[in-house]
């Protein structure tokens, strides 16, 4: 007998198969086909966003990696992301660069002076304060959400031979674009005083590492949801630091996807880039489960 939990996760994956055949709107409106877990029920909701009040903010998105499959994969990721980028701009979703502790390669640009000149906005609650990893950090809301679903207490190398932890990045990897339009910032209270000028209430996150700095950095996940923003993770543009030989002991794309539905019952619904350039959800060359 097949289990409950599994016919829901492959009726859910199949309707949302036949929702992400059409994208875009012609009305200009942002049909998003979210998915996200109430219990074992897979719920899912195609939601209309206007795309004047939604930004995009790409986490962490960093030229070089102290660990080898994680460089090797964000190098995969970035030429089909900055598609999605390019697809959102003509649309005209504001998009925030945010690849953390690198400011220093982009003072005097454009995007920078945007986000370091947009005038103060008081938040409507307290903004991370916790220092972790080079900015503010949101930590698990025990309340909110139960311990993650991967043991990532080793930092989530999945190398046969294990990467020395390091200073490695520099900048935002080059493969990704960034517009005048754009904004750059790492700085919760800047990202803030962004979304307050252009009355932005949607937010699109994606980039990496989803189980670490995607929902705890102080423009990530957790930090929107508590600033009561409409969120959504953007699934097929992310992954994670996990270690294959940690528990569960799965292999490392099945355990991006336990973060992917942790975050689908805990914080916020997910999206594909379906929804912005057509096609196919993007899938690692790795994964083994690639059809």
């Amino acid at each position: 007998m097949i289990p409950t939990r599994t016919i829901l996760t492959l009726a859910c994956s199949a309707a949302l198969c036949t929702a992400c055949s059409v994208f875009g709107s012609s009305d200009g409106v942002l049909d998003l086909h979210t998915r996200h877990y109430e219990g074992d029920r897979c719920v899912e909701q195609t939601v209309r966003w206007n795309p004047g009040k939604t930004a995009l903010v790409v986490c962490d998105m960093w030229d070089n990696h102290w660990c080898v499959g994680a460089t090797r994969r964000v190098s995969e990721l970035a030429g089909p992301m900055n598609d999605v980028l390019e697809a959102a701009r003509q649309r005209g979703i504001f998009v925030i660069h945010a690849p953390s502790t690198t400011m220093e390669p982009y003072e005097g640009t454009a995007a920078r002076r945007r986000a370091k000149n947009a005038r103060f906005s008081k938040s409507p609650v307290p903004l991370a304060n916790a220092d972790r990893w080079g900015t503010k950090w949101c930590w698990p809301d025990k309340q909110r959400e139960p311990g993650m679903p991967i043991d990532d207490s080793d930092m989530g190398c999945d190398c046969l031979v294990k990467c020395k932890i390091r200073d490695a990045w520099t900048r935002q990897i080059v493969t990704i674009r960034i517009d005048d339009a754009d904004a750059v910032s790492d700085n919760g209270q800047e990202v803030y005083n962004l979304l307050a000028k252009r009355r932005i209430e949607n937010v699109i996150l994606l980039g990496v590492h989803l189980n670490m700095c995607v929902l705890g950095r102080p423009f990530g996940i957790r930090q929107m949801v508590y600033l009561k923003k409409r969120v959504v993770l953007m699934r097929d543009m992310t992954d994670t630091m996990y270690n294959s030989q940690m528990a569960p002991e799965v292999n490392h794309f099945q355990g991006t996807d336990l973060v992917i539905r942790h975050v689908e019952h805990h914080w916020c619904p997910t999206i594909t880039s379906v929804d912005l350039v057509g096609g196919q959800p993007f899938v690692f060359q790795e994964d083994s489960r690639r059809q």
